[in-house]
């Protein structure tokens, strides 16, 4: 590698996203920041709202709502321009154990998955590995087929970027 080559040139994280059974995808990242900053890009809103969309999708965030604690419920709402309708992603939270560990349920319909997000702190960098469990294989494969799982990478890529201003 040149000497003189800069942060910007160097190659970025790598996220995983492997399929590790029927029903449950995994998805890795380390991310260059402790894990309370990370914690809080996950479960303030007023973050969330900066980086949670894919901007390749074209969705822009129309509301944020969390209530972050065991029982407290969440309401995420999208707009499209390819659709008339706003869409809305909402579930509870199962378990919440700041900064190591989120659970919640995707309830937006009967297919949703249940999620578990863990945060694993080491010199400063946080090792977070997402969990998705869907309740069937069918469920599973539709998430994958309308490429909602495919835009991990470029979420924690907008993360990233953002924990790198925030830092």
């Amino acid at each position: 590698m040149d000497a003189k080559q800069t942060s910007e040139q160097l190659p970025s994280p790598i996220t995983t996203t492997d399929r590790h059974s029927d029903r449950e995808v995994v998805v890795t990242r380390t991310f260059n920041g402790p894990a309370r900053i990370v914690f809080d890009a996950w479960t303030k809103p007023e973050i969330i709202m900066k980086w949670w969309t894919p901007a390749s999708f074209g969705i822009t965030f129309i509301s944020c709502e969390a209530d972050v604690r065991v029982g407290g419920t969440y309401r995420f709402v999208f707009g499209h321009p390819d659709f008339d309708q706003p869409m809305a992603f909402v579930g509870r939270y199962l378990d919440v154990d700041p900064p190591k560990r989120l659970v919640w349920t995707n309830e937006e319909s009967e297919d949703g998955s249940v999620t578990t997000v863990t945060f694993e702190e080491k010199d400063g960098k946080t090792h977070l590995i997402l969990h998705d469990l869907y309740p069937s294989k069918a469920a599973l494969d539709e998430a994958m087929a309308s490429g909602g799982i495919n835009g991990y990478p470029e979420q924690f890529d907008q993360l990233d970027k953002l924990l790198g201003i925030q830092g």
